[in-house]
């Protein structure tokens, strides 16, 4: 027999935290967060790494309504953030509500009793209102390499770290140079005999200002909580200013470039090597990454820059892109997550029956991320558009949180038996994206990168203001979204002629 739930939320990390508090400040308390892991946490769960660590500011990557003032780095490491998430979730009182080692299969939506049926590992359930809180950096991607299911040595995706297996003395193929490539080559470095570092295309690297956070602060901060507050409205200035390159005027983002090209000259002599480390494309138009340790790691005497991408996996060897073989021990794929193709949208059927993945045909579209037509009583946080590539993705979680709580209380308070956004307002939010992300960095920056989609659309990032999303979605527009009354056969209550979310 299933169990039931008036709201299903799957994922337990920042997102599902974040709806959980909203919904028990309201009041309400008839909910489920359902977590395949051991525990809360989501992506800073299941990411390990050696010198995994967020790359956005401490104070700015947190809670507003729960600053922590006892983090011990400006950029706070993995270990940090999850034991932060495990604390709020009992601060919150949302550990009743937890169910891990839960891993959802399949979900669909009845027309008929007007509930959401949702299959895990561990049995069915059925909700009036499902939401996603898995996030775009949960699945793991490998590329599409011939060989790959031949190697005999080890395998290991940087979001999936085995720490039993030992790398010291190792040869060892590591594949990308995004975010998690480059903070894990510099620690790992040291341990292995030869470590090859293949790269398709150079990133961007710029000066990371990363310190330690003294005893003394953390002292002020938790004598005085303004101190922090304060400390946190800088950094989201400092950050929010970046807009101006990235989507307004994306030729100011060459004074950041110049930035970072002195960074690569102060770091790097070799000007072969240089060469090889230099972008062809304009700042910004890829995720921008900071580091000190980088461009150190690839100059020491045991690590070799492959400029090349991977083209062949062999038994107990790689090959790049010219012919060229080394043999390895084992193979890291830095490759990143699964973002633009949702793996959610390929278990989530909708009013159709179609899945939502069928809907979107390759092109991820949702209204302020959050909700799409023909899939009724369904949200989820960080959708399409609703990314960033300069600020604190915990803003637009928080944003989010308020938009899905206010719609769950306008199906709650007006009796109605199901919510789904607007066709047309939906069609509508989102030629308005489209329009302002055609003069952004990352439409005239000259780069391929994974913020795009199957049929080439940036279906990640939101051009604008931060605060312009968080004032659209916090404040709720009662036209944005059709209510429809129970349906005769599954006896709900009738509907109410007007809905107040506030």
């Amino acid at each position: 027999m299933a169990q039931h739930t008036q709201v299903l939320i799957v994922g337990s990390g920042f997102s599902g935290i974040a709806l959980g508090r909203a919904l028990r400040k309201s009041k309400f308390t008839d909910f489920r967060i359902l977590e395949r892991g051991s525990d809360a946490g989501g992506v800073w769960q299941s990411n390990t790494y050696p010198g995994c660590r967020c790359d956005v500011p401490s104070h700015l990557y947190s809670f507003s309504f729960a600053p922590n003032p006892d983090w011990t780095s400006t950029y706070s490491p993995q270990p940090e953030i999850q034991d932060y998430l495990r604390r709020c979730l009992d601060r919150f009182g949302l550990r009743p509500h937890l169910r891990t080692g839960v891993e959802v299969e399949e979900a669909h939506w009845d027309e008929d009793d007007q509930l959401w049926h949702v299959t895990t590992n561990t049995g069915p359930w059925t909700a009036q209102v499902l939401v996603s809180a898995v996030g775009p950096l949960t699945e793991p991607k490998l590329p599409d390499v011939p060989g790959i299911d031949r190697f005999q040595g080890k395998i290991m995706h940087s979001a999936q770290w085995d720490h039993d297996h030992d790398l010291t003395g190792e040869r060892v193929a590591s594949i990308g140079t995004g975010a998690s490539a480059i903070q894990y080559v510099p620690e790992i470095a040291d341990r292995t005999g030869t470590l090859f570092v293949f790269q398709r295309s150079a990133p961007w690297i710029t000066p990371h200002d990363k310190r330690p956070i003294t005893d003394t602060e953390r002292a002020r901060f938790r004598a005085r909580p303004l101190r922090q507050k304060i400390e946190r409205g800088k950094v989201y200035v400092s950050k929010e200013l970046l807009v101006l390159g990235f989507a307004k005027h994306p030729h100011l983002m060459g004074l950041l470039q110049n930035v970072a090209r002195k960074h690569l000259e102060r770091q790097v002599k070799d000007r072969a090597l240089r060469r090889s480390l230099t972008p062809d494309f304009t700042l910004g138009c890829k995720r921008i990454v900071p580091s000190n340790t980088w461009y150190p790691a690839l100059q020491k005497p045991n690590v070799e820059l492959v400029p090349r991408a991977l083209r062949e996996i062999r038994e107990h060897s790689v090959i790049d892109s010219a012919g060229v073989e080394r043999e390895v021990d084992t193979i890291v794929f830095g490759t990143g997550f699964h973002v633009t193709d949702i793996p959610f949208a390929d278990k989530v059927r909708g009013r159709t029956g179609k899945l939502l993945s069928t809907v979107w045909a390759g092109s991820p579209r949702a209204y302020l991320g959050v909700s799409v037509p023909l899939f009724p009583n369904f949200f989820m946080f960080l959708g399409p558009n609703s990314g960033l590539g300069h600020s604190s993705m915990v803003y637009m979680i928080e944003a989010q949180a308020e938009h899905v709580r206010k719609a769950i209380r306008a199906l709650d308070i007006s009796g109605s038996a199901t919510i789904e956004v607007d066709r047309r307002i939906h069609d509508l939010y989102n030629a308005e994206l489209d329009r302002k992300l055609a003069t952004t960095v990352w439409e005239t920056g000259g780069c391929r990168s994974f913020y795009r989609d199957a049929n080439g659309r940036n279906a990640t990032l939101y051009p604008d203001w931060t605060f312009a999303f968080r004032r659209q979605a916090t404040r709720w527009k009662p036209d944005a979204y059709r209510l429809a009354p129970p349906s005769p056969s599954a006896g709900r209550r009738p509907q109410a002629t007007t809905a107040d979310a506030s």
